[in-house]
């Protein structure tokens, strides 16, 4: 009985791009999210409008969303 190997769709390299992306995108929801105020009536603008929370973090999570159709549709080296 011989053993065939089973090509997978995907290789190593592959899941690597993909943890990476997972990563950067998790980065990106991890800053949006916080900006309560400990006082229900007051709302603080420049907490919730900040540049991490309305620039930075939806830049990383395209950014990941980005790698993870690099990683998809990257061909294995023969």
């Amino acid at each position: 009985m011989s053993q065939k190997k089973i090509a997978g769709i995907f290789t190593k390299e592959n899941y690597k791009w993909m943890l990476i992306g997972g990563v950067v995108m998790l980065a990106g929801f991890l800053l949006m999210i916080g900006g309560k105020s400990a006082d229900p009536n007051v709302f603080n603008k420049e907490e919730v409008y900040s540049f991490r929370r309305i620039t930075l973090a939806p830049i990383l999570i395209i950014g990941g969303l980005i790698l993870e159709i690099y990683a998809i549709m990257k061909k294995p080296k023969e």
